[in-house]
């Protein structure tokens, strides 16, 4: 048997800052909240693992740095010690999602990265060939072909794994 090992590039983790307007800035190095609040006088930074359903929203001091994989919102200075309500909230999660999709590819679209996989060429007496993912659906299994379609007839039966939780 070969050897066998992937390489990937290594990802830095980033903090993000959604801004009032829905666009997403990442900063890969340490940013002070004072010195985007001079960029963005009207707002107030905040972390969103700190805001919750019908509590204040509090701003990050602005002698805090922003840390890397966290995500933060600049809100109008009217918004701050605000009880936030579910629909506000909602509101900023869309648009943070919408932010981080835009950020995934030019287009707009979602992309997934696959690791590549490097075999050493030792022992390898047979060519190698393509095998196409599969899905499993309960006791059927579907192939897809690259191009996403299924080699059922288009058929796909899907079932879904739940089960009752006993109070």
């Amino acid at each position: 048997m070969g050897n066998c090992s992937s390489s990937d590039s290594t990802q830095v983790a980033t903090s993000k800052l959604v801004h009032v307007d829905g666009t997403l800035q990442e900063f890969s190095y340490p940013v002070k909240v004072s010195y985007l609040l001079q960029e963005h006088s009207t707002c107030f930074i905040c972390n969103s693992d700190e805001m919750d359903f019908d509590d204040v929203v509090k701003a990050v001091h602005e002698d805090d740095v922003l840390q890397p994989g966290q995500l933060y919102f600049a809100l109008p200075l009217s918004r701050l010690d605000q009880p936030l309500q579910a629909a506000e909230m909602a509101a900023l999660a869309v648009k943070a999602s919408s932010a981080l999709m835009k950020r995934g590819g030019a287009d707009n679209k979602c992309y997934c990265r696959r690791k590549r996989l490097v075999f050493s060429e030792e022992d390898c007496s047979s060519p190698c060939r393509n095998i196409p993912p599969t899905i499993r659906t309960g006791n059927d299994t579907i192939h897809r072909s690259r191009r996403g379609r299924t080699t059922n007839g288009g058929r796909e039966k899907f079932t879904a794994f739940l089960s009752a939780i006993p109070e």
